[in-house]
């Protein structure tokens, strides 16, 4: 792919078997997807991925780069939306919509746990990546808003199936983060 050079997230290529493993029907959702290189990762995959964000220029990088791209990318798509506003107000901007897996990196909004999980089809993945307060030694973000408290992601999802996990620095660039994937269970 000529449009993008950014590397996909490490925690993503080393699970892709995960996605190979679902039955795609709904698609992969990349939440706040910024410039996409996490989704643009899995279309290269022939995974058919639903890429949200509230910058409409990123979109558009993403759109041109799904245009060069293989036929598959025909099947993925780009959806404009602010995933922070109303949310005070009841408003859940993923009501109705079901993925077989959601994906979200480097960004937090807790409101939208509940939406995410729901989002989310029996059977399904949740893949999680953001960074957690130790990220503060290290600089930005350090408001504790943007930041995962210990044992947050595993909280948020109690009661699924934990796939992975992880807590503490990473490299390359060093950061402090928490990792999930965790599987939705099967309605009974």
């Amino acid at each position: 792919m000529t449009h993008s050079n950014a590397k996909a997230a490490s925690f993503l290529i080393d699970n892709l078997g995960l996605f190979n493993d679902l039955q795609i029907t709904g698609g992969v959702l990349d939440l706040a997807c910024g410039r996409g290189r996490n989704g643009l990762f899995l279309v290269s995959h022939n995974v058919p991925v639903v890429f949200a964000d509230n910058n409409e220029a990123h979109l558009q990088f993403i759109q041109e780069a799904l245009n060069e791209t293989s036929p598959n990318a025909g099947q993925s798509e780009c959806c404009l939306i602010d995933f922070e506003v109303g949310q005070g107000e009841g408003r859940n901007p993923l009501a109705g919509k079901v993925f077989d897996a959601v994906m979200v990196f480097n960004y937090l909004h807790r409101p939208l746990f509940p939406a995410i999980k729901e989002a989310i089809r029996p059977g399904g993945l949740i893949v999680y990546e953001t960074f957690n307060l130790e990220q503060k030694k290290f600089g930005r973000p350090s408001n504790p808003d943007y930041l995962l408290q210990a044992g947050e992601l595993r909280q948020a999802f109690e009661g699924w199936e934990i796939i992975s996990e992880f807590e503490g620095e990473a490299s390359d660039p060093e950061r402090a983060i928490s990792r999930l994937i965790a599987r939705r269970p099967a309605e009974k």
